[in-house]
């Protein structure tokens, strides 16, 4: 006997595999259970006992009928005649025989297996067998999907997320959080995942629709403290499983092989159902009690007719009946099966009851094998696919992220970042976070924040704990504001810097913020967006005072000029991209500061010479050759500081004589060769810069500049310094570093206010004792090669090294 526990195997898969089995699926699993074991009954009869028993028959003469009648009935009856009954005359039992054919042992055995393969009907013969194949071809069809290479590695994959999903702590925590509901014990779901499929659970899951989520009862309930607790390990495991669900998504909605491979397995078992119905239906009568057998071997036996029995057709009739009803209920259920398939849309799955009783709006559908897969769960358990949404959910995965956010940022480890920024605030830098921690807003005393490179960082409510915040830099960063959170900012927010990478990052909230004062964009705009999209609404921000602008702009956009009236410094770095139409700054009659950087232009502006409250102008990093228009500065009575530096401008003209309110020049990196005398009629020059230049000759009218505390030349073809450089007493810094000198006059100690001195890179083999006159320079501030320094005297040495 063969134990049905060896085809256990054709039926059984992956316990975990059972939530893809509908109760369809389960039905006629049990279905196929029942025919294999006919299938198993039936070949262990033939392997086990006589599959037939034959008898000759014995024909007579026709003259010798009525005499030899009694014979060939004999012949015909195989039952042998009750033996005499003993008589008192006779007391010794006679032995009775049946009709003598002469056959022994071999010949009747011979006889048998002759007249079963010539005589006895295929179809009773290998019955069994053809159960037992059948069967095997259905269970093979029905777990095939399981099986095969391109399927079942994505269905153990789904398998694996869909448990981990069910068990996740943050799965509970984010239904309890958005719908209200009670929280669900993750220990039950092993449960599910390992009940049996029995047929009363397949009953039930007939009623459920994969749509149906709105009769799911809640199972499983915890307390909702412990559903709100999820240590920093959790939260990580719940991290990687949403981008395990991603990946997956991406990856399964590309095609649909198990939909197709589900439909053609059925299509299949359908097909084998028709041809199984339609040949038992038609060969079951001809499964015979009694058979006769004509077969050539008189011979060898001496007979050619003979009348068998076929032992096991009584049984086989009745099994292929109960078989016939078996594939019957089997075939309705695949064709139910069709129905289902073909009926609905497989290929596609709303979760759009889940979002309603959810709460979760942004869950998206699906399609492709997904859809088909979360189909096939909800005929399981809708609870499943209820549990799996979470984890589609950007509003979920966001709050994910916000919570792991805030278990690593402490305040306590935010307030060690703090530090003081150029503009003397105490600021917090966050750079590459995957947000904004919530614990930023408990450092009350905080007064700048400034985010780097973080993706969609929202700003809440809550920032309006931050009484004393001014100032806010956003460096490629896509920020949110709740709405509360912008009235705060509208009134306290001083100072705002963008840098960007994409124009969607520029928040459009920022043009509402009517108090700020100064305001930084970095980033690269063509004009016409800068003019029609970004910079239309600065008109909005009547308190701003500075606005500097970092891009690539051709023209100064209308918006900048509608700010005039209050804008009171404008820094413009243009990347190299020339600079036309200037005439807009015309109108900024109230501008003091004005940087045209790095903007390409050949020649000074005219339009600069109009703005009469101008105090400094920067033109670094242009192309400026010749500057004769600087005659004009003549009529900016309050200019104190010109920047022409990085340029290549060859001479200064004459006509700067005229700008007798310098304060500040600087000339550095440009191509100078002479300097005029006329400069230094520019008495209130306290600081200038000619360094990085080719000048050979230092006038002496040098000190005339009586005011001046900063003089640079380095990096200069000097080869001797007037005496008269002496007289500016009031000199601090002095540059001389990378020039020709050879001799450094003793005059030098007249200058007592001195701390910084640069003689690095020059000819001299000794340095004058009277550095120690100049009791403000100490060894710090005077850059020297080491060996010159040791050529001072011991006490001027140790009076510089002293603090």
């Amino acid at each position: 006997m063969i134990p049905v526990t060896e085809f256990r195997q054709f039926s059984e898969q992956q316990p975990a595999f059972r939530v893809l089995k509908p109760w369809w699926d389960v039905f006629t699993d049990y279905l196929s259970v029942a025919m294999l074991m006919i299938g198993v009954f039936g070949c262990t009869l033939q392997v086990m006992q006589d599959k037939i028993i034959c008898l000759p028959k014995r024909v007579q003469p026709a003259q010798n009928h009525s005499s030899l009648s009694n014979v060939s009935q004999a012949v015909v009856n195989t039952t042998p005649l009750p033996p005499p009954k003993p008589s008192p005359t006779n007391p010794t039992t006679v032995e009775m025989k049946g009709l003598k054919t002469d056959l022994d042992l071999q010949q009747y055995s011979f006889i048998n297996q002759m007249c079963y393969e010539r005589a006895l009907h295929w179809y009773a013969k290998y019955f069994p067998y053809l159960v037992l194949i059948h069967t095997l071809v259905f269970m093979l069809c029905s777990n095939f999907w399981f099986k095969f290479p391109g399927s079942s590695s994505k269905i153990e994959h789904f398998i694996s997320i869909l448990g981990k999903c069910f068990d996740s702590p943050w799965t509970t925590r984010a239904l309890s959080e958005v719908s209200g509901e009670d929280s669900e014990e993750k220990d039950n779901s092993k449960n599910n995942m390992n009940r049996s499929n029995t047929a009363q659970s397949g009953a039930e899951g007939s009623l459920v629709n994969s749509q149906s989520l709105k009769s799911i009862p809640e199972k499983f309930v915890v307390d909702k403290a412990t559903a709100g607790a999820l240590d920093k390990k959790e939260g990580e495991q719940a991290k990687a499983l949403f981008e395990k669900v991603k990946k997956f998504r991406l990856h399964v909605e590309e095609g649909d092989i198990l939909y197709a491979m589900y439909v053609r397995q059925t299509v299949l078992k359908v097909i084998k159902f028709l041809i199984i119905i339609a040949y038992n239906s038609a060969l079951v009568s001809k499964v015979q009690f009694t058979v006769d057998c004509n077969v050539d071997i008189q011979d060898m036996t001496g007979y050619k007719n003979f009348s068998c029995n076929h032992t096991m057709a009584h049984l086989f009739s009745k099994l292929s009946f109960c078989y016939l009803c078996f594939v019957s209920i089997y075939g309705l259920t695949c064709l139910y099966t069709l129905y289902w398939l073909f009926y609905r849309s497989l290929r596609e799955y709303s979760f759009e009851y889940v979002r309603q009783e959810t709460g979760i709006d942004d869950i998206p559908d699906v399609k492709n094998d997904f859809a088909f897969m979360l189909h096939m769960i909800d005929q399981y358990d809708p609870l499943y696919s209820k549990r799996f949404a979470v984890f589609l959910s950007e509003v979920s995965e966001n709050k994910l992220k916000q919570l792991n956010l805030n278990n690593e940022w402490t305040p306590d480890k935010l307030r060690q970042k703090l530090q003081t920024n150029a503009h003397n605030r105490l600021e917090l830098p966050l750079i590459m976070l995957s947000g904004l921690p919530d614990t930023v807003f408990e450092i009350t005393e905080l007064q700048s924040l400034k985010l780097e490179i973080i993706k969609n960082v929202m700003i809440p409510a809550t920032v309006a704990q931050l009484e004393n915040l001014q100032e806010l830099s956003l460096h490629q960063c896509s920020v949110k504001i709740h709405s509360a959170a912008l009235s705060f900012l509208k009134e306290s927010l001083k100072v705002l810097s963008v840098k960007f990478d994409d124009i969607r990052e520029l928040p459009p909230w920022m043009y509402g913020l009517r108090n700020l004062e100064e305001l930084y964009l970095v980033g690269s705009l063509s004009h016409d967006i800068s003019k029609n999209i970004t910079l239309e609404s600065l008109r909005d921000l009547k308190s701003l005072k500075i606005l500097s602008i970092k891009s690539n702009v051709s023209k100064i956009p209308q918006a900048v000029v509608d700010v005039s009236s209050h804008l009171q410094k404008m820094c413009l770095h243009n990347d190299g991209t020339k600079l036309v139409m200037l005439n807009n700054l015309k109108k900024m009659t109230n501008l003091t500061e004005l940087e045209l950087v790095h903007c390409d232009l050949e020649r000074i502006p005219h339009a600069v010479f109009s703005l009469l409250s101008l105090q400094e102008l920067d033109l670094k990093e242009n192309n400026l050759k010749s500057i004769e228009e600087i005659v004009s500065f003549q009529h900016l009575r309050k200019l104190t500081v010109l920047k022409l530096w990085y340029n290549s401008i060859t001479y200064i003209p004459e006509h700067i004589k005229k700008l007798t309110s310098l304060e500040r020049l600087s000339f550095s990196h440009n191509k100078i060769e002479v300097l005029p005398s006329h400069l230094f009629l520019c008495n209130k020059i306290r600081y200038l810069d000619l360094s990085y230049n080719d000048i050979r000759f230092i006038p002496p009218e040098i000190g005339v500049l009586q005011s001046l505390q900063y003089f640079s030349i380095t990096c200069n073809k000097v080869e001797s310094l007037p005496d008269e450089l002496y007289f500016c007493k009031k000199l601090k810094t002095l540059k001389i570093g990378k020039n020709s000198l050879s001799v450094l006059s003793p005059k030098i100690g007249n200058l007592l206010f001195l701390s910084y001195l640069d003689v690095k890179g020059n000819h001299f083999e000794i340095l004058p004792p009277e550095l120690g006159d100049c009791r403000a320079l100490k060894r710090a501030g005077l850059v020297v090669e080491d060996a010159l320094f040791e050529t001072l005297p011991s006490d001027v040495r140790e009076q510089m090294k002293a603090e």
